[in-house]
């Protein structure tokens, strides 16, 4: 896994943590717009880790 695929499952867990918590301390809902940004950031992260090791395995195959 590289550094910014780690970066990229930090951002993720922060995001969402932060929305979690700010929404269940102030009860304003808009901080589900956290949740569901921390979720597209997830999504993107899988995203680039399947590229990422489809690249690795093609590197290996050509060997």
């Amino acid at each position: 896994m590289s550094g910014a695929l780690k970066a990229a499952w930090g951002l993720t867990a922060f995001v969402v943590l932060a929305g979690v918590v700010l929404w269940a301390t102030t009860g304003r809902a808009v901080f589900a717009v956290f949740i569901v940004l921390g979720v597209l950031t997830a999504v993107g992260a899988v995203v680039t880790g399947r590229a990422e090791a489809r690249d690795t395995q093609r590197k290996k195959d050509l060997q």
